[in-house]
């Protein structure tokens, strides 16, 4: 059986952290020399993932959440919605039971949250909490997911580009040492999807 994966906001060079089978990607423009079957383009802070339920064996998002509003004013200028808690339940559609979500994220707080004026969501080392466990926070904003927390950690480049990576014991010093004066910019998240199989 083939494994899918989906690249969130891919830009010009989707991602295939799990090196599934196959790479779909979704943005705003479709990178160059991209298979037309496998790009879909919509505005991710407005549309839904344009793909069926359960499609996907693992989704990325590098240095994308960042940019998803978390409130805007509903098109009837009467209400609000929440894009970014959409889109975690658009991720958790569209994943398969187990799937797997992995995400790096300028966050709180590093300056590189801030520093890019399309920035517009802020994500602290206790964001995950809203999506996670048996009871995830944002269940009162509409959330109706479900994912287990794998990892929520501070990311260490290269080597956080691709899940599981080992650091060796120099790296895990210089990681040590990053963290702990907080001098390391990304948050790395691995989500598992929980949700019952078909």
């Amino acid at each position: 059986m083939i494994t899918k994966h989906l690249d969130l906001g891919c830009g010009p060079c989707p991602r295939n952290p799990y090196s599934r089978d196959e790479v779909h990607a979704v943005d705003l423009v479709a990178p160059e020399g991209m298979e037309p079957r496998l790009f879909r383009q919509a505005n991710l802070s407005l549309e839904p993932i344009p793909h069926p339920d359960s499609t996907f064996d693992s989704i990325s998002a590098f240095d994308f959440i960042e940019h998803i509003p978390r409130v805007l004013t509903a098109a009837d200028g009467r209400g609000t919605r929440f894009p970014f808690i959409e889109l975690m339940n658009e991720i958790h559609r569209t994943l398969k039971p187990g799937g797997l979500l992995y995400a790096l994220t300028p966050a709180y707080p590093h300056a590189a949250t801030f520093q890019d004026p399309t920035h517009v969501n802020v994500i602290t080392n206790i964001t995950s909490m809203y999506f996670c466990g048996d009871q995830p926070l944002a269940r009162m904003y509409g959330y109706h997911g479900s994912f287990e927390a794998l990892r929520n950690d501070w990311a260490m480049y290269p080597e956080d580009f691709v899940p599981g990576t080992i650091l060796g014991w120099r790296r895990r010093l210089r990681r040590w040492r990053l963290k702990r004066s907080g001098r390391l910019s990304h948050l790395v998240w691995e989500f598992a999807c929980v949700k019952p199989v078909p």
